[in-house]
């Protein structure tokens, strides 16, 4: 890098407010952007300078930057909310000891366990979804998922209708808030509701120790794992770091399944070609649904694999993610000082001409392995991020993505109501504005063994 090297083009907005309004708000923000200033260019948004990248080729220099130029930068009402510990805050030694002490519980006979929990809540969903017939489904996929990720990382049953699930809501609807510490805030009652919570937790951590008789048969759960973990050097996670570890999993065992669930069920009944082809699998594979699916069984829904790709690549749940700068560095010929925030962008990616044929459009057949342009490469499919920060339950998002699908697509059928906003609201996961009103009715002609 060059002293003369320019920064990259683009428009700080106003003083102080910069661009934030229109970023939030505006979602062709960066689209339109790049329109004018190419693949990289500046904004000021949340009060800080900040650079924003796309393309696969952009994203693998970001990734491998991790560390060394850049490091994982959060919102500060983020930040705050997930905590001090929490692992998507950390960055560097702190971050790799954090993570390799919890990917124990999202190990591949971990998710066996897992299956059969999420298909159980699944089967009262809908049957709860068939008795109440036309209703509001992001709602219900919000319990829904919710549910799920108490019970399976916590192993508390029915979580939404319970006192942390009341606080949950309020303390992740301050997440990505103006940080301004008042009690009628949202982000001060998100504030609140993070100290009731970690009681909450502190409360189920204890009552799990108290109970620890066998090790192995307590560790049903993420947290039972969790208490168990030792690193290479015996050490396990402190109280502290166990509070905020189970914070980040349950947010991210939510807001985004729940937004690709909605995803799915919204694009399913607009494509009834799609549905059809599901269909069809689903009776080729021939699962009994009396129980949980089992692994060879879900290998062989090769269709709604595809389909699932395509609604994470065409909606993705998260629309990118942040960095800072910890050093100068340059990038496609401009200078990013230190101190900037870097944006890369999933939702700019995805959308690329140059790698997706017809990219907003709805075609699970595009990842057909024998088609002409199935595979973006690294770095042009992210719906996950990628490198060391690479989102650590991203096959327990993709099993109970799986499960319930194959569930609905073989019993049921869903109707979108008239006369609803069927255009999504981004911030901060991609929902119907809506909020997805559906009748939901029992599939009458079945092939099920």
């Amino acid at each position: 890098m060059t002293a003369k090297s320019p920064l990259p083009p683009g428009k700080f907005g106003l003083p102080m407010v910069g661009e934030t309004l229109a970023f939030f708000t505006n979602p062709q923000f960066s689209r339109d952007r790049h329109k004018e200033y190419g693949p990289i260019f500046k904004s000021r948004i949340l009060n800080q300078p900040t650079v924003f990248f796309k393309g696969p080729d952009a994203n693998k220099f970001l990734f491998a930057q991790e560390n060394r130029t850049m490091v994982a930068k959060w919102p500060k009402s983020t930040a705050t909310l997930l905590g001090p510990a929490s692992l998507a805050v950390k960055t560097g030694h702190g971050h790799r000891i954090r993570r390799r002490l919890m990917v124990q519980a999202f190990r591949p006979r971990a998710l066996e366990n897992y299956a059969v929990g999420m298909d159980e809540i699944a089967r009262d969903y809908c049957d709860r979804w068939l008795q109440l017939g036309e209703f509001a489904w992001y709602s219900e996929l919000r319990d829904y998922t919710l549910d799920v990720a108490c019970k399976l990382l916590v192993g508390l049953d029915q979580g939404s209708k319970t006192r942390l699930g009341t606080l949950y809501e309020t303390w992740v609807g301050g997440l990505f808030s103006l940080p301004i510490r008042l009690p009628w805030t949202v982000f001060g009652k998100a504030l609140k509701a993070r100290e009731e919570l970690i009681q909450e937790i502190t409360g189920i951590i204890g009552d799990r120790q108290s109970q620890a008789v066998n090790p192995k048969e307590d560790a049903q759960d993420a947290l039972g794992m969790l208490l168990q973990a030792e690193d290479e050097e015996g050490n396990r996670l402190s109280l502290d770091d166990l509070c905020d570890q189970v914070l980040v999993l349950l947010f991210a065992g939510h807001e985004t399944l729940t937004s690709a669930l909605a995803s799915f069920c919204l694009l399913v009944a607009q494509h009834p070609e799609v549905w059809e082809k599901l269909r069809t699998e689903q009776e080729a594979v021939g699962w009994n649904l009396a129980r949980s699916p089992r692994q060879n069984e879900l290998n062989a829904m090769t269709y709604l694999e595809w389909t699932l790709q395509e609604v994470l690549r065409l909606v993705p749940p998260v629309g990118g993610g942040f960095r800072e700068a910890i050093a100068d560095f340059e990038y496609g010929g401009y200078r990013i000082p230190k101190g900037w925030s870097v944006l890369y962008q999933i939702n700019r990616t995805h959308d690329d001409p140059e790698l997706y044929d017809d990219p907003n459009r709805f075609n699970p057949d595009r990842w057909n392995p024998e088609g002409k342009k199935s595979n973006p490469g690294f770095g042009g499919y992210i719906p996950f991020g990628g490198g060391v920060r690479e989102c650590l339950g991203k096959e327990f998002a993709r099993l109970e993505l799986r499960i319930l699908a194959a569930r609905l697509i073989q019993l049921y059928n869903w109707e979108l109501l008239p006369d609803q906003d069927l255009s999504f609201v981004i911030v901060p996961t991609p929902r119907p504005r809506d909020n997805l009103k559906v009748r939901f009715t029992k599939r009458q002609k079945k092939s099920m063994r």
